[in-house]
């Protein structure tokens, strides 16, 4: 059993692919590349997608990138390659405090979408979980163009632009 990281809560994980809601999705446009998409996935969540049998994190990155990483150990890997590559989103849980958040997100993100509610992810077959998430979530934005599309987006939550941004970004 793993323990809810930060938190007094229990949590099972039976697996750590949770299917991004097709409604995120929409209401951030078209994304290039989806580097770790599930094998089956019953949405397109991109234009190209990588799943784990052909390594999205060590492949060639192009365009803008959607990644919604594994929720275990190596989501670190994923936001640090997504921060250096610069043109992307991540959606996350909204741990602040952990060394990742400040490591790949204070240190590096354009802004952050924090989620209002709770998420309710999807299997790998399209259906919706019956319970949330169980934590709160955050949509990281690596670029101008990926804080706009946040900003224009209408998803519910409170815009964090982060420091070193200007007005430019809001234009």
């Amino acid at each position: 059993m793993k323990t809810g990281m930060g938190s007094h809560q229990q949590t099972v994980m039976k697996n750590d692919e949770w299917l991004t809601p097709p409604s995120l999705i929409k209401a951030l446009c078209i994304f290039d590349l989806d580097p770790c998409s599930p094998i089956q996935r019953p949405w397109d969540t991109a234009d190209h997608h990588y799943n784990q049998l052909e390594d999205g994190l060590n492949a060639p990155w192009f365009g803008r990138v959607w990644c919604n990483p594994p929720y275990g150990l190596e989501a670190i890997l994923w936001l640090r390659r997504l921060a250096d590559y610069g043109n992307g989103i991540a959606l996350i849980f909204a741990r602040t405090e952990t060394v990742m958040f400040f490591d790949q997100v204070w240190d590096k993100a354009d802004s952050i979408l924090f989620l209002k509610g709770r998420l309710f992810f999807h299997y790998v077959d399209g259906t919706q979980a019956k319970a949330n998430a169980g934590a709160p979530s955050c949509l990281i934005a690596y670029g101008k163009e990926n804080t706009r599309a946040l900003l224009n987006s209408g998803i519910p939550g409170k815009l964090i632009i982060l420091e070193g941004d200007n007005e430019e970004t809001m234009s």
